[in-house]
């Protein structure tokens, strides 16, 4: 369970002010020396991640962050990291003293509000002022739960687990499957899964072992081949196989070798749904159409791998776009949770699946290039596209299919 990756794991965000107890209150929750804990503001600075396993509700990921009322330079860029924390939070924990409630909290109420984000108020110190001579009203009328605590003696711990039990939200509870309800129960699905110099020595990457997975919950098959050994495969099934899956990177020989008649789309165009929105990706992809010589195009990777070899995002996905623009467009490459401020510069940005992330940060630059009014698409999408294959890709999605041909 500790091992679960970030993207399946509920990203709790700790916010607050400087010296509110924060870092008290992760150390209470994880039962754990996570954060050091100093009665001089500020010793918090980089947001500090502790995955744990709350029952029942499964594997979670904490995440304390700087104090939003932070001054100076060096404050600004903490705080710059905590508002970065707000794209992945997934549930939200504002601490604050019992009689310090104020514009701060009021501020940060109001952004994870606006993001749909479930809040629960934590007025901490309580042995200190208790909260209930001080706390402002309203919160029982938004349905906002509040809770009181000591993380000192330990007062209302028990409570903030389980009202972090009772507000976990309901998209991360029932999560959606990542490939087997397009296969189903005792049908059988082929992964193509090449082996080139950046697969990880004696493992799969993360999204091919999601898909083995949730293939195996659902009571579905799945066949494991490279992508030269496809065609043989095909040759000793006595039933076609419900869906072929295949890395990106092989989609043209794959489409090649299967036929017209099976289902074909990639882990990435999988991950498209599953970590973001596939239709407004499917959009975002065929603007690629209308990009010359010249333009600048972002890439945004969740890894920060160094990259070797033929690397997808810096050498394959330019090289084909340049291939199919005829001539040389402008990339810039962002890894990690940095994303440019000013999207305006950019024509296209194109993401990878995002598999280490949870969905809640990806959705959020979705958002944040839809309202700069710049397309959004994936690696999976853009080579499917680049390399004529976009509609084959499509298949198995028949709404985002119907979109694309309603609107070529």
């Amino acid at each position: 369970m500790m091992r679960s990756p970030k993207s399946f794991r509920l990203h709790i965000g700790l916010f607050g002010r400087r010296n509110s107890g924060k870092s008290s209150i992760l150390n209470a929750l994880t039962s754990q020396e996570v954060s050091i804990v100093s009665e001089i503001a500020g010793t918090t600075t980089d947001p500090v991640e502790k995955p744990m396993e709350l029952l029942p509700l499964g594997p979670v990921l904490f995440i304390d962050t700087a104090g939003v009322d932070d001054t100076g330079a060096l404050g600004e860029k903490r705080i710059q990291k905590t508002m970065q924390v707000f794209d992945r939070t997934e549930l939200g924990l504002i601490i604050s003293k019992s009689d310090e409630w104020g514009d701060f909290e009021e501020d940060i109420l109001k952004e994870l509000k606006d993001r749909a984000i479930p809040v629960i108020v934590v007025f901490n110190k309580c042995d200190l002022t208790p909260a209930n001579r001080c706390q402002p009203t309203g919160f029982s009328g938004e349905k906002i739960p509040v809770v009181e605590t000591s993380a000192l003696t330990g007062k209302g711990i028990q409570d903030l687990r389980q009202a972090i039990l009772n507000h976990a939200p309901d998209d991360f509870i029932n999560r959606p499957a990542i490939v087997s309800d397009l296969v189903g129960p005792g049908e059988m699905a082929v992964l193509v899964v090449p082996i080139d110099k950046e697969a990880p020595k004696g493992r799969l990457i993360l999204p091919q072992v999601q898909a083995i997975r949730d293939l195996l919950d659902a009571s579905s098959f799945c066949v494991v081949v490279k992508e030269r050994e496809l065609s043989e495969v095909f040759t000793r099934f006595t039933k076609p196989p419900k869906l072929v899956v295949t890395d990106s990177q092989a989609f043209q020989k794959v489409a090649a070798d299967t036929p017209p008649e099976i289902p074909l789309t990639s882990f990435s165009i999988l991950f498209a749904r599953f970590q973001g929105d596939l239709q407004e990706m499917v959009k975002g992809a065929m603007t690629i159409s209308q990009l010359k010589a010249g333009d600048k195009v972002l890439v945004a990777e969740a890894c920060s791998h160094h990259p070797i070899g033929e690397d997808i995002g810096t050498v394959k996905i330019p090289r084909w776009l340049n291939q199919y623009v005829g001539g040389q467009l402008e990339f810039v490459h962002h890894r990690g949770h940095d994303f440019p401020s000013n999207l305006s510069e950019f024509k296209l940005i194109i993401h990878c699946g995002a598999c280490m992330w949870n969905r809640r940060e990806m959705l959020s630059r979705i958002m944040r290039a839809k309202s700069a009014g710049v397309p959004l698409t994936n690696y999976g999408l853009t080579i499917a596209y680049s390399l004529g294959i976009f509609e084959r890709a499509l298949q198995p999605f028949p709404a985002a299919l119907e979109m694309y041909r309603a609107t070529r």
